[in-house]
């Protein structure tokens, strides 16, 4: 199942949210070489280098259905494509990367990596989710580790992907490490009031469950959503419901 970026803007005016405190922790300057790590359609990129006078942007994703929307955000100074957090090269005066490293594992070896490619005097911003314990997250784990066990092999599987994120203040230790200085490092609980649960299904449509899709056949794609979609109304019922979603934010320039 393949990432589809109708889906993840159901949603849009909340996934927009993170993005703001994200920008504001840029220390603006004119002329900046610039990297947006996962960039998906493009959008928040374009508010990015809308933000940076004068700089070259460029935007990465691994998506090529993400990418297909990014040509209505193209211009001067503005370009996207198709590649990965393991493979860009040179050097950049800002490191940016919105909702996309959760879905690289080895932390610990990652943001080393990252800063590696950050010049001196350079930042790096980052935001990812942390909501791997909320039942939107653990029931599909569940799930798949019981009535859909066949379909997901104990190693190679989405679930691993739940502990790749690390604790918050692990962050900003690596960071220290690194001689990162202004070090911000915070979590924080985003509230998004939905119609009812069946709203947090449409929502993890476009992000969490689409790994868990590309795990089933097609003929039991639907069984796992509704199963799914059933458990999620046991455990949040009512109308609307508080779907409270955390995110680490975190930022550090290179000394």
């Amino acid at each position: 199942m393949p990432w589809n970026p109708e889906q993840y803007d159901k949603f849009k005016q909340e996934r927009s949210a993170p993005v703001n405190d994200l920008l504001s922790l840029i220390k603006v300057r004119s002329g900046m070489k610039v990297i947006d790590l996962g960039c998906g359609t493009g959008e928040h990129t374009r508010r990015l280098a809308d933000l940076l006078p004068k700089s070259a942007v460029i935007g990465i994703d691994s998506s090529t259905e993400m990418l297909a929307k990014t040509k209505q955000f193209e211009r001067d100074g503005l370009s996207f494509s198709l590649g990965s957090f393991e493979d860009f090269e040179d050097e950049y005066d800002l490191i940016f990367s919105n909702a996309a490293l959760q879905w690289r594992g080895n932390h610990e070896q990652l943001i080393p990596t990252l800063w590696k490619h950050l010049s001196v005097g350079g930042q790096i911003v980052v935001q990812m989710p942390k909501n791997q314990d909320h039942p939107s997250h653990r029931l599909a784990r569940q799930l798949s580790q019981s009535d859909f066990a066949e379909y997901f092999p104990i190693q190679n599987n989405p679930t691993e992907r739940f502990d790749w994120v690390l604790p918050i203040e692990r962050y900003a230790e690596i960071l220290f490490s690194l001689g990162g200085m202004d070090i911000v490092a915070f979590l924080k609980v985003y509230p998004h009031i939905l119609e009812n649960s069946d709203a947090i299904v449409e929502w993890t449509k476009g992000t969490l469950l689409v790994p868990f899709m590309e795990h089933l056949p097609t003929e039991q794609q639907p069984v796992f959503l509704e199963r799914y979609r059933t458990v999620l109304r046991t455990e949040i019922p009512g109308s609307p419901v508080f779907y409270g979603f955390k995110r680490i934010l975190f930022s550090a320039i290179k000394s």
